[in-house]
């Protein structure tokens, strides 16, 4: 049953105009000063979210984006920062993008953030998915299959460095430790220094296909993923994939066990008015996210239209009310979330974490209010009776 409520907030700073008619994507462009208080949204989240008894906020790494969209480059900082500004609020790594790392740095990170905030600071990977950050740090992207590769054998090393008291690594792009004389002896063990004190190390990925192989690795690892919420309709989509491989290598996972969906969602008094107000926010999703390839089902073309200002209707670019349907975005009062989220427990009777962000680019206060709706409104419909909490533990 749902009972852990998380978040994902990339880092959008609060931007003048928003929508197809607004100022195209590649054309944003804003002051220090105003990309910077990214920092002081995300504290504010984070108290907002605290307050109310929330699980986790994930944060997402990114790099050198002027636009303005996602704009927290050091989400291991943020977390120490935030985890003393907060009492109970757990900050994830949503995610740290490997292969802009040396996995040894990210380990040696990850563990500081760990002790300093006494376990409150989750880990999370994934392999990225802009070319002008990862190419930039000097790694694969556009080349899928050696992003994998090296992805896959720097999360090797992490988990190695983790749960080992001494360890050593050679594969295609790491050799660990360097063959070379120290100190009067050769080197051939490396000790991390410090280790998380908090093992096993939690640790999530987000999950974007069924791929057997991708959950095979997560599984392995011990990995649980975050699914995007168009999962929902899916008949063999990565819920039940996950499920399947983890079942099959020795496992027991109940449907949607170790696994969390992300849905976009706005509130309202009423329906009508939520998709009001969300349309203009998801027409800016759709504006950084399509060239991407992160709008399903956008055409080419139609990519090529939400990069200039309107003419969405004619070009055929899929409509908000589209992706409502599908259950990838909601829109609608607090009960009707109580009973869009009751139908996701039916379905995925294993699944304790359910991952609500509200839209990229929705305003500091609306965004605040918007968390405060769901701890209110909704959160009290999934928190489980003290009685039954205590006779479970």
């Amino acid at each position: 049953m749902i009972n852990k409520f998380m978040t994902v907030y990339a880092g959008h700073i609060d931007i003048p105009d928003h929508g197809q008619d607004a100022t195209p994507a590649n054309d944003r462009r804003h002051s220090n000063d105003r990309l910077a208080s990214v920092f002081d949204k995300t504290e504010s989240i984070a108290k907002t979210m605290d307050e109310f008894g929330y699980d986790t906020l994930w944060l997402a790494e990114h790099h050198f984006q002027h636009e303005g969209y996602e704009c927290l480059p050091n989400i291991l900082m943020c977390a120490v920062h935030l985890a003393h500004v907060t009492k109970t609020l757990r900050i994830g790594c949503g995610f740290n993008i490997t292969p802009m790392w040396h996995p040894l740095r990210l380990a040696e990170d990850y563990a500081t953030a760990d002790i300093l905030t006494k376990g409150r600071t989750v880990f999370g990977v994934g392999r990225g998915y802009h070319s002008r950050e990862v190419e930039t740090f000097g790694s694969p992207i556009i080349d899928q299959e050696a992003n994998r590769e090296l992805f896959e054998e720097q999360v090797e090393i992490l988990f190695k460095a983790f749960n080992n008291e001494s360890f050593s690594h050679k594969g295609k792009h790491y050799t660990i430790p360097a063959d070379v004389p120290y100190r009067g002896y050769q080197l051939k063990e490396l000790t991390l220094v410090p280790r998380p004190v908090n093992l096993p190390v939690e640790c999530w990925q987000p999950i974007v296909s069924a791929s057997t192989r991708g959950i095979e690795f997560m599984v392995r690892h011990g990995i649980k993923g975050l699914v995007g919420g168009g999962a929902a309709t899916m008949a063999e989509g990565p819920i039940q994939a996950y499920q399947r491989v983890a079942n099959s290598m020795g496992h027991d996972l109940k449907l949607g066990e170790n696994l969390t969906i992300g849905v976009s969602y706005y509130l309202a008094k009423t329906r009508e008015q939520a998709i009001h107000e969300m349309l203009p926010y998801y027409e800016e999703h759709v504006k950084m996210f399509a060239p991407l390839g992160f709008v399903p089902g956008i055409t080419p073309a139609q990519i090529e239209a939400v990069a200039r200002r309107g003419g969405w209707d004619a070009a055929g670019v899929p409509t908000l009310e589209h992706y409502l349907k599908l259950g990838s975005w909601f829109a609608g009062t607090p009960d009707d979330l109580v009973a869009h989220l009751k139908s996701f427990e039916e379905r995925y009777p294993g699944m304790q974490h359910i991952n609500l962000s509200p839209p990229l680019t929705t305003p500091k206060d609306k965004i605040v209010e918007q968390y405060r709706m769901v701890g209110e409104l909704v959160m009290p419909h999934f928190q489980r009776h003290p009685a039954v909490q205590a006779a479970a533990q």
